[in-house]
């Protein structure tokens, strides 16, 4: 599938995730959901790649993330982890397969790591999630916690909407990431909490917080590719925290409709980029189909 990186790193494990912790050195997280861009994103040096359930929307066309189905969000997991050799994978448990009890969330974290060929697994929720994350982590599975803004819950939080602008919203935020903490988080995300609150938190806890929209206080950072790649149509709305670091839709615009003006005027393909035969045998080949 093309070159190695010119420069193969070691790969990225839970110690080298906590080595970066104690030396405050940001880990840098990036999403991907199928082999192209998890190549990309493993080649490019990202410490982690999370299979996120954003897939839903970037990669399937659903309208949100509570959509995605087990299967398909362990399809994708596959074809992530064949492309990254290096980074720390994670795959996103999908709304609905580790809410109802412990047990649940240990045997779709299972499959995950088994179908899905990730490290770890990562679901949304607080205090009221710790016996599943005990659970999973009891078992030797590593957990990425998620709290603040949490997606899947969307419904019942109002939207997507900031969380922990007020004292008790803050504190509640807290409440959580430790909770998820004791329960044996490995590290956790931040959605969508203020710059302020989010650097309190994180000095609060003794694992890593991957921001987004959390500000620069968090231990590490996390964007959906597709969004900060700018691989989207014009007019679409980007969240306030997404910096665009490129124009993938506008490359991918200007080839593909460079490449139909040129079937179209007939100036591709030309003859570089055709296979030659013997003279004689193409001579011989009409000579033969004369009389069909």
């Amino acid at each position: 599938m093309g070159a190695a990186p010119p420069n193969p790193r070691k790969k990225v494990t839970l110690g080298t995730l906590r080595s970066l912790h104690r030396r405050r050195e940001p880990i840098t997280v990036m999403t991907a959901h199928d082999f192209p861009s998890g190549l990309v994103a493993d080649h490019a040096g990202m410490d982690m790649v999370l299979v996120g359930d954003s897939l839903a929307m970037v990669a399937l066309g659903m309208e949100d993330t509570s959509e995605v189905l087990l299967e398909e969000m362990l399809l994708h997991c596959r074809s992530v982890a064949r492309a990254v050799k290096s980074a720390f994978t994670v795959g996103d448990l999908p709304m609905g397969t580790y809410e109802i009890a412990p047990e649940q969330g240990l045997a779709t974290a299972i499959r995950f790591i088994k179908e899905g060929r990730v490290q770890s697994v990562k679901l949304e929720g607080g205090r009221e999630m710790a016996p599943t994350i005990r659970k999973i982590t009891t078992a030797g599975i590593p957990v990425l916690g998620h709290v603040g803004l949490t997606p899947q819950r969307q419904n019942a939080l109002g939207g997507f909407r900031v969380q922990g602008k007020t004292r008790d919203g803050a504190m509640r935020i807290l409440e959580d990431a430790l909770a998820i903490q004791d329960a044996g988080c490995y590290a956790m995300v931040l959605e969508a909490v203020p710059a302020d609150v989010a650097a309190l938190i994180t000095e609060k806890l003794s694992v890593p917080t991957i921001g987004i929209g959390a500000g620069a206080g968090t231990s590490g950072q996390v964007l959906v590719q597709t969004d900060m790649t700018g691989n989207f149509p014009p007019g679409r709305f980007l969240p306030k925290f997404v910096k665009q670091y490129g124009n993938v839709w506008g490359e991918a615009m200007r080839a593909i409709e460079a490449y139909r003006d040129e079937v179209k005027s007939g100036q591709y393909p030309a003859q570089e980029h055709t296979y030659p035969a013997a003279k004689e045998e193409i001579e011989a080949f009409k000579q033969a189909i004369k009389g069909l």
